[in-house]
């Protein structure tokens, strides 16, 4: 009896079936889960965590793998960031790289019962020297297995050792247990920052798993240190990735910067802007504030500055008592100064300045007013309201 599906579809199912069973954790993205819940059914467990595709990688069963993005209220110059990011990262994944080689990432446990602050004996160290020659024979016979073995019971006898550890990394490497192997020699690298075969085997690893930029440095840091052909047959291996993906990010850096150049810009520009406005506010409030019209304040400071000097108020008595009395000091600097700024800022004149300033300020005062308060009102003279007589126009001499 055939299957009743297309000849296309069941090679699919078969893609889709190899890339899960070396890719378990993918099962964990919400858009598998019924998968996931059928092989549970059956008795079947998937192992926790995310899965994460290597950069560029693409999915071998045809389509794209996604992730779903929740929505959520963000502020606009929040929002633009995280869009230009979501930009770098969308682009970064249409770099052509040449991904051949890369692997799945390990889950090995790390090795929790050594005791990294350990004081190794003599005795001790000469048996984990001796367990150090027996993993390097079994690593030549390519017991690799045999061989992590042997360097795991000398690193708990001399835990202090970093070659051991970086040597365990590179039968890790054998294991194509890239993550495994990274970690051994970060722990070598911690207790000797210049191991040259830690780097190397860390670069290595890196490359496995597709971290091109890490994997050329460590490689390029292993060969200054000592270099080693096969080191270096690695870099060069590594190195048209990690330039692709270091221009890239140039690149993106580059459109990052000019995004928030722009952005400053923007709001230097809209600063500028409510700046004036409240300047042009502040401007219309003094104008329709000070009697007169002031249009800044200035006059009005330079004014009052001036009034304070007692020169200038002696005089401005004097011209209160007399205001005839200007013509003297109009050659006097001080006085000359309190003419313009009232010419300037009351064109009109000065209400109540008793007779104001001659030729500038009209006079509001009445012609019969004092020229000064205090001066007292004459009385009036009897002999104003009597009755005078009329001389005639024509007077008769008495003569003919």
């Amino acid at each position: 009896m055939a299957a009743p599906f297309a000849s296309e579809d069941l090679e699919k199912l078969k893609k889709f079936i190899d890339f899960v069973s070396q890719n378990p954790l993918i099962l964990n993205m919400p858009q598998l889960e019924f998968v996931k819940i059928f092989i549970e059914k059956f008795g079947g467990k998937v192992p926790e965590g995310t899965f994460e595709m290597p950069a560029g990688g693409k999915c071998p069963f045809g389509g794209n793998i996604k992730t779903e993005a929740k929505t959520s209220s963000v502020p606009h110059e929040e929002e633009n960031s995280a869009e230009a990011e979501m930009d770098v990262e969308s682009d970064e994944s249409e770099i052509e790289l040449d991904m051949e080689g890369v692997i799945p990432p390990d889950r090995v446990p790390e090795q929790s019962t050594i005791d990294f602050s350990k004081n190794p004996t003599e005795e001790e160290i000469d048996k984990a020297g001796e367990l150090r020659s027996q993993a390097a024979a079994a690593y030549s016979d390519q017991m690799y297995a045999e061989a992590i073995d042997f360097y795991t019971q000398a690193i708990e006898l001399n835990p202090g050792n970093a070659l051991f550890h970086a040597k365990r990394g590179q039968a890790f490497l054998k294991l194509q247990k890239p993550n495994a192997c990274i970690r051994d020699c970060n722990r070598a690298l911690a207790i000797n920052c210049d191991s040259a075969a830690a780097y190397k085997f860390r670069g290595r690893a890196h490359r496995l798993l597709g971290n091109w930029e890490e994997a050329a440095k460590d490689l390029r840091q292993a060969c200054k240190l000592d270099f080693d052909e096969e080191a270096d047959e690695w870099l060069r291996e590594v190195t048209p990735n990690a330039k692709k993906i270091e221009q890239h990010r140039l690149k993106q850096q580059r459109k990052k910067d000019e995004h928030d150049r722009k952005a400053r810009e923007v709001r230097r520009e809209k600063a500028r802007t409510e700046a004036s406005q409240q300047q042009q506010q502040h401007e219309k409030h003094d104008n329709t504030s000070m009697p007169g019209g002031f249009s800044a304040g200035a006059n009005l400071i330079d004014l009052l500055s001036s009034i304070n000097d007692p020169e200038v108020m002696a005089a401005l008595q004097d011209i209160m008592k007399n205001p005839t009395n200007i013509e003297k000091y109009k050659s006097n600097p001080k006085l000359a100064k309190i003419i313009d700024v009232f010419k300037s800022s009351f064109p009109c004149g000065v209400g109540g300045f008793p007779g104001g300033f001659p030729g500038s300020f009209p006079s509001t005062a009445g012609a019969n007013e004092p020229d000064d308060d205090n001066t007292a009102t004459a009385p009036p003279n009897p002999e104003d309201n009597k009755p005078q007589s009329k001389k005639p126009d024509f007077v008769d001499d008495g003569l003919d």
